[in-house]
């Protein structure tokens, strides 16, 4: 099966960020708490990358994989509770074999949170 890929935006910073100790970006905090709940699940991987472009709506994510729908979902809050529902929807659509993973089996925690949906890219020989 391939690996489902986790995406998380370190830079996002949500509204209110510089109220906080600003040690660490609210896009840091939900990067480290994914990897924390995404550690020994088969077929599913996290990275992190600078910037999804979706500042508006921080934190950010994107859950991809090869030959399969991709998406970016938005405004989280960097909490253990996102974190887990990120990480069980990444593993749902790892089994998933186009991507898609029916409604009443996503985890709550990401239910409105859906920003865009992206095709699978076409092979190199289409």
């Amino acid at each position: 099966m391939p690996t489902t890929w986790i995406t998380v935006c370190d830079t996002c910073k949500r509204d209110g960020w510089e109220a906080g100790d600003m040690g660490q970006t609210d896009g840091e905090r939900l990067a480290a708490l994914v990897e924390a709940a995404a550690a020994g699940i088969a077929d599913v991987r996290t990275r992190r990358v600078s910037c999804l472009m979706g500042c508006k709506r921080g934190c950010n994510v994107a859950i991809q994989g090869p030959g399969k729908l991709n998406y970016t979902l938005g405004e989280f809050e960097p909490e253990s509770e996102a974190a887990d529902g990120i990480v069980g929807y990444a593993a749902l659509h790892a089994q998933s074999e186009t991507g898609q993973v029916p409604y009443r089996n996503w985890p709550q925690a990401v239910k409105g949170h859906f920003v865009t949906r992206h095709p699978p890219l076409p092979d190199d020989d289409a």
